[in-house]
């Protein structure tokens, strides 16, 4: 692996809502589907790689919080997550039961 991936690779956390939700002041999280790793989504985010955030973006795998899912976050605020730091972003992944 490079130093790149293992860097990302030892920034990956696990976390609440109740953690995570403080980043929604800074209008900073950026929600990937559970079927993408997290990791080489971070990786082509710190590369700029347009085409492949483009083609999740299109087909919905990148997305911001809507406000059902916040709603039923604030209801169950210890709701897992993975989480990526990418400056400026929060890359985070809803843990599905």
């Amino acid at each position: 692996m490079d130093e790149l991936t293992e860097k990302l690779k030892g920034e990956l956390l696990e976390t609440t809502w109740d953690e995570l939700r403080s980043q929604l002041v800074r209008d900073s999280i950026i929600l990937v589907d559970p079927a993408l790793n997290l990791l080489e989504v971070g990786l082509k985010v710190v590369q700029d790689d347009k085409t492949a955030i483009a083609g999740w973006i299109g087909g919905k795998q990148m997305t911001k919080p809507t406000t059902e899912q916040l709603k039923a976050w604030e209801a169950q605020l210890d709701k897992k997550f993975k989480m990526l730091i990418v400056q400026p972003f929060v890359l985070a992944q809803e843990q599905l039961q």
